[in-house]
């Protein structure tokens, strides 16, 4: 079996399609979307944690140290997760500022604008002696 290719699209000469006539038109993400999406997600998120809660609501004994009590299952296990994440974030937190200390600390001062700076004119942009 053999396969027959059309042949291809005759145009008069001054019809031919450019680049810039053919550009589509790309959506890009905007902050509003990526708010709408994370809202979305967060909202499904909440629907799973409360059809967890609502599965498990058998009464357990917890104790920590000296607390005791007795909890739902789910919301102990809620508890237990929140405190991982305190556990990682705490620490992510401080590691976050220590790198950003350091690359403000790297970070070249700021020069005077060139319009300012022309050699023979005097740089009026900045005030002496303080701010």
């Amino acid at each position: 079996m053999t396969t027959v290719e059309p042949p291809p699209e005759r145009r008069s000469p001054g019809t031919e399609r450019t680049e810039s006539t053919t550009r589509r038109h790309v959506l890009r993400s905007t902050r509003t979307s990526r708010t709408w999406t994370a809202a979305i997600l967060f909202t499904l998120l909440l629907v799973v944690i409360l059809i967890f809660v609502l599965q498990n609501d058998q009464r357990i004994s917890v104790s920590f140290l000296w607390f005791n009590g007795h909890l739902p299952l789910a919301v102990a296990m809620l508890f237990a997760a929140i405190a991982g994440a305190l556990l990682i974030a705490i620490p992510g937190t401080g590691r976050i500022y220590q790198l950003r200390r350091i690359a403000r600390r790297q970070q070249k001062p700021r020069q005077a604008p060139t319009e300012m700076a022309r050699p023979g004119r005097p740089n009026t942009c900045y005030k002496e002696g303080g701010r």
